[in-house]
């Protein structure tokens, strides 16, 4: 942190050019922050999902179908930012491991809801202490986890928004 501060510091002093090159520091660059923060969050899941055989994206899907099962691929891409292409494998491998059952809807078969299996449903309790453990191991009190958690859901909200509000190319 101190060292971002004396950038910060520093960048007060320098030319218009100076600060200019200042702004296109990697280090500087919030999108960077968030994506190389992702790419550590990943690496702390994959260590605490890797002994029950599941990833990121299929924890998360679970963590959606614990709130509420029978959702449809596309109601549940919707909850993760993620398109049928990336998401219908992730859930076909999860139906092979056992852990969900697709059916496809009988008035619309172009329609599949995702409903878990026993085990499935288990995985909730054994899991339960993964938030927390991931949580812990940010470095983070409870109270900075819980204001960040706020900021960064308001700056996906606002990142949303502003592409919404684009006029088409």
């Amino acid at each position: 942190m101190a060292g971002r501060q004396l950038m910060r510091a520093e960048s007060v002093e320098r030319s218009p050019a100076a600060a200019s090159d200042e702004a296109q520091r990697l280090d500087n660059q919030l999108c960077f922050a968030v994506y190389s923060a992702a790419h550590a969050f990943g690496r702390t899941y994959r260590a605490l999902l890797s002994s029950h055989d599941l990833t990121y994206p299929q924890y998360l899907v679970l963590m959606v179908l614990w709130e509420q099962e029978g959702l449809t691929v596309k109601e549940i891409g919707g909850r993760l930012f993620l398109d049928s292409g990336t998401l219908t494998p992730l859930l076909k491998r999860m139906e092979a491991s056992g852990h969900v059952r697709r059916a496809r809807d009988r008035a619309d078969e172009r329609q599949v809801s995702i409903f878990l299996t026993a085990k499935g449903r288990e995985l909730k309790g054994t899991l339960d202490c993964v938030p927390n453990r991931a949580g812990g191991m940010s470095g983070l009190s409870v109270d900075a986890q819980r204001e960040l958690l706020d900021v960064l859901v308001n700056l996906r909200a606002g990142l949303h928004q502003s592409l919404d509000a684009e006029p088409a190319a």
